[in-house]
């Protein structure tokens, strides 16, 4: 489970970013609570507007971000993102100290956050893969999620209690000083010099367009993006969701606290049993968006504020176990020469569904009452599942095969051993074969997934393939045979 910690520049990374996650989380619970109850008198609406203006900037920069995370170094890319996010953070709490914030000021910091965060963002997630090897890199990606969620478990508890001990500007000024430890951290590590990875004779319309270009082409991740930003947009406004219920119940700032640290228990879960496993596969992105849409329907029906609290659990259990193994899955199967570009376009696909969906789900609370807010969150999980779903059936050929003993198999037309019957081979839904070489001069459009086992993990590799003449030559007479004229030698075989 953390392997990757045994990797000395990534330990490193992992000790600073944790303390630096604790502050970021204090700071996201005061600002929503800020909004909601200082500067409005409970206006849902004004939580999903600052939302909104922090997200937007990570869907309008896409094309931009995700090129300076390819192109220069991430160590110092970071060094000037997380800097310019301690100062925003000391400006704001300086305001709210001194008495002088206003909602505008609120929204003022969210979007300035935003464009700080676009570029912040994807050169983070892309800055691990310089920290691990391949073979370590889903589980870095996952220990990554379970560093935010121990954060998450943290920050809003602490947050809660700060605000009523010594207001919501300490809480900005303690962030600021937080970011100390990751700045720390980034200047502790030493890794080699990581040459830009776009050649000099490119433009850069086609440095931007090339990702697009490849996501496009993989199917695969066009369904996940798909899902993210159904999630993102309409399911994932947790904010909002655990602000208005705190008040609905008649609860402050310490219990709204709770509930955002009652919801990390689940998604610490998650992100450490994502860690276990040695790849990130597509069939748990699909089932945990089905189980986020059944969790949120649970929590609605939830009587009372401690019902309502541990129904969480199960909630941030399914949200983390769907974006960690989402995260690996866009990491480790997509071409190191844009993976900056496609991890910045998965994250503004992610969160620039929130400028669209988080004003929505306000409204809907201040027209409806809080717990519709977990109704249409409900809706939105079994929606992207549902794609997930029809995706499997239609292009990867799902088929479901029951058993002696009512045990359930599947198979896909891309399976590794076309040669055995359906019925005795298991769907693992990972990335293409081409996906998994990441090299050039295949042999057709094969679809293709490791077996279960220890030595799926290192599948998410580049895999040789060898040439034709050793194919032949290593094949059987009849299999040699078979291959040069196209010809099936088995009735042949049948005749003899």
């Amino acid at each position: 489970m953390f392997r990757s910690l045994k990797i000395r520049n990534y330990r490193i990374w992992f000790l600073g970013a944790l303390l630096s996650n604790v502050g970021a989380w204090m700071q996201a619970t005061t600002q929503n609570w800020v909004v909601l109850t200082e500067l409005t008198s409970n206006d849902a609406v004004a939580v999903g507007t600052t939302m909104a203006l922090q997200f937007a900037p990570q869907l309008l920069l896409v094309p931009f971000s995700g090129a300076v995370a390819d192109r220069f170094d991430r160590r110092r890319v970071l060094m000037v993102t997380q800097t310019l996010l301690m100062l925003l953070a000391l400006g704001l709490g300086l305001l709210l100290i001194s008495g002088e914030a206003e909602l505008w000021h609120l929204f003022g910091f969210a979007l300035a956050l935003g464009v700080v965060n676009a570029f912040d963002t994807p050169a983070r997630q892309a800055f691990v893969s310089d920290l691990v090897g391949p073979t370590q890199l889903s589980n870095a990606v996952a220990l990554n999620a379970a560093s935010f969620n121990s954060a998450r478990l943290i920050g809003p508890a602490v947050a809660g209690v700060l605000i009523a001990a010594v207001g919501s500007g300490w809480v900005f000024l303690i962030n600021a000083v937080s970011f100390v430890a990751v700045l720390a951290a980034l200047a502790a590590i030493r890794i080699p010099h990581r040459a830009g990875a776009v050649t000099t004779g490119e433009s850069q319309l086609t440095r931007l367009a090339a990702g697009f270009r490849y996501v496009r082409r993989r199917h695969d991740l066009v369904v996940i993006f798909v899902m993210v930003f159904v999630l993102g947009a309409f399911g994932m406004n947790f904010p909002v969701m655990s602000s208005t219920m705190a008040v609905e119940f008649g609860r402050g700032a310490g219990e709204y606290g709770v509930l955002s640290s009652i919801l990390a228990i689940g998604s610490l879960t998650g992100a450490l049993l994502s860690a276990r496993r040695p790849a990130a596969r597509m069939r748990v992105v699909i089932l945990s968006a089905g189980g986020f849409g059944l969790a949120c329907a649970l929590a609605a029906a939830m009587p009372t504020f401690w019902t309502f609290a541990a129904s969480l659990v199960l909630l941030g259990y399914c949200t983390s176990t769907l974006l960690t193994t989402a995260n690996g899955f866009v990491q480790t199967t997509t071409d190191p020469l844009v993976r900056g570009r496609v991890l910045a376009l998965y994250f503004a696909v992610l969160m620039g569904g929130t400028p669209l969906g988080a004003p929505i789900v306000g409204a809907v609370a201040d027209a409806w009452g809080a717990r519709w807010t977990l109704f249409v969150a409900a809706a939105a999980g079994l929606a992207a599942c549902g794609v997930g779903i029809v995706w499997l059936l239609t292009e990867r050929s799902l088929r479901i095969h029951v058993g002696p003993r009512a045990r359930v198999t599947f198979t896909h037309a891309g399976r590794p051993h076309a040669g055995i019957d359906p019925a005795q081979q298991s769907e693992t839904l990972t990335a293409p074969l081409s996906v998994l070489r990441r090299g050039t001069g295949l042999v057709g459009p094969v679809d293709s997934a490791p077996q279960e086992g220890p030595a799926a993990e290192a599948l998410t590799g580049p895999v040789s393939l060898p040439d034709r003449e050793d194919l032949d030559a290593d094949a059987p007479p009849q299999r040699r045979w078979s291959q040069r004229s196209g010809e099936d030698p088995e009735p042949r075989r049948r005749e003899e």
